[in-house]
Formats: C-alpha cells, structure tokens, sequence
C-alpha cells in the first residue's frame, strides 16, 4: 500500500494527468489519491523552483554557453496579457508547473508570486481532476 501511495506521489511529482488515474489503477481511496497527487504535486513545484537552475547547470557545465535568444513574440504577448496569473494558474492547469515555472524563470517573473500561483494551480487540478476520476468510474 505505501508502495503504490508513493509511486502516486511521485508521478505527480513531474505530471499529475499521470498520477490520479495510476492510483485508480492501483485501487486506492479517492482521498489517498488526492493527498498522495497534492503532496508530489507541490513537491515537483518546489523542485523546478529551487533546484532548476543547479540541475540545468549539472548538465550543461561541459557546454559552451550560447547567446541567448530574444523572446518569441507570441510568448511575449501573452505575458503581457496574462501576466504572472494566467501563467502560474492557467499554466499549471495545462501543461503542468514544472513548465510554467521554467517559463516564468525565463521570462524573469517574481519567483514568489508565480510560486503562490502554481500552488494553486496544482491544489485546483488535483481537486478537479480526482473528483473527475471518482466520478467518472461511478458511472462505469
């Protein structure tokens, strides 16, 4: 049982689409489901956050450094309509935190605020998407 609460918590880690139907798969309440998805959801946004920019460096210490690129100005658009909102909440809804975190440390957003913001994506996409798959197997 801890096996398989773990395997939840870290699948949510890096994607949580993967992570509540792996614990239906395994059988486990809905509420283990969704501790086990939050808790390696925040996980997984604390680790891009604060350890993004030593593991970038681990694998790209033997490379030389190119000049960075400018800003796509599709990327940038959308930036300047959504703002640190749209990316860490909407972000974190669609394309998971790890990226939108990424993103936003490109784009050289408050760190603090895209934080509070992805967290609450992720709170928001595990509540959603469990009651989803609770629901959706009361229906099977």
């Amino acid at each position: 049982m801890f096996l398989k609460i773990l395997t939840v918590a870290g699948l949510a880690t890096f994607e949580i689409y993967a992570a509540i139907p792996a614990g239906f798969a395994f059988g486990l309440s809905p509420w283990i489901i969704f501790f086990a998805s939050l808790t390696g959801g925040l996980a997984g946004v604390f680790v891009a956050a604060f350890l993004g920019d030593k593991i970038r460096a681990f694998f790209h210490k033997n490379k030389p450094v190119k000049e960075i690129p400018k800003k796509h100005p599709m990327v940038t658009r959308l930036w300047n309509k959504y703002g640190i909102i749209g990316l860490g909440f909407l972000g974190t809804l669609s394309v998971g935190a790890p990226i939108s975190i990424a993103v936003g440390v490109g784009l050289n957003a408050n760190l603090k605020k895209l934080l509070t913001w992805c967290c609450i994506g992720v709170v928001t996409r595990c509540v959603l998407f469990t009651l989803i798959g609770y629901y959706g197997l009361q229906l099977l």
